[in-house]
């Protein structure tokens, strides 16, 4: 599958392990940064979803997502991404990747509004399936130079994954995502306001999240396999 993803904010707040390791699947492990772990709000615009070597379809192809995750990895290996939600605006996108990633997809009513200035207005409603009321309603505009996430900084273990999983019928799934680093840099965000994280049973703390954003990526993913008892990634680096 190829897709583009633009206009990316990323959301992070701290969280304490033991409020989420129980909401992950058999099989997977928290991953933490300074004894920390991390709950992610990213909402963003696809455009250009398609499977590989065939074209866009207008109408179809481009729509608005928002995502609330975690960071995870199977005993030190394959360090990945967690999906408690994912919103999109299209009903047949959230179809199909319920389908052929087994991934909590809901349909939401979405609004992107891009002023002159850079700054973006972006709204989200969840319509189904439930858990209900569940959305979002952000104003945010990208600040300073864009760059590469460092390596071994938060930023990088919160932003650089290429490993996204999912769970059905007490199997345990993964698909790889590739794409250049992503060009982060700060963004101004007076406005932010969310249900997402309570829908999902998530204590999101009162503190001031970690704001990042990146203008766009050109992305692949590949298909779902279930996940062997063994892997052949290298293990992951303390």
């Amino acid at each position: 599958m190829r897709q583009d993803w633009w206009y990316l904010l990323f959301l992070h707040w701290a969280a304490a392990p033991e409020a989420i390791q129980p909401l992950l699947p058999p099989g997977l492990d928290l991953d933490t940064f300074a004894g920390r772990a991390y709950v992610g709000l990213i909402p963003f615009t696809v455009t250009g979803a398609r499977p590989r070597l065939l074209p866009p379809v207008p109408g179809v192809s481009s729509f608005h997502e928002v995502n609330l995750r975690t960071y995870v990895h199977r005993a030190g290996r394959e360090p990945g991404v967690w999906f408690f939600s994912l919103d999109a605006a299209s009903a047949l996108a959230v179809r199909a990747a319920r389908w052929a990633y087994k991934l909590p997809y809901h349909k939401a009513r979405m609004r992107l509004v891009r002023a002159g200035d850079g700054t973006i207005d972006y709204a989200s409603e969840r319509l189904w399936p439930g858990p209900c009321p569940a959305g979002c309603r952000l104003r945010y505009r990208p600040t300073g130079e864009p760059k590469p996430a460092p390596v071994g900084t938060l930023e990088h273990f919160l932003i650089e994954r290429y490993i996204l999983y999912a769970a059905a019928a007490g199997r345990l799934y993964s698909a790889r995502v590739h794409h250049a680093p992503y060009p982060v840099q700060s963004a101004d965000v007076p406005t932010w306001e969310e249900t997402l994280t309570t829908a999902a049973g998530i204590p999101r703390s009162a503190e001031a999240p970690l704001v990042h954003y990146a203008e766009g990526v050109r992305v692949r993913v590949y298909p779902l396999r279930r996940v062997a008892a063994e892997s052949s990634y290298p293990p992951r680096k303390p």
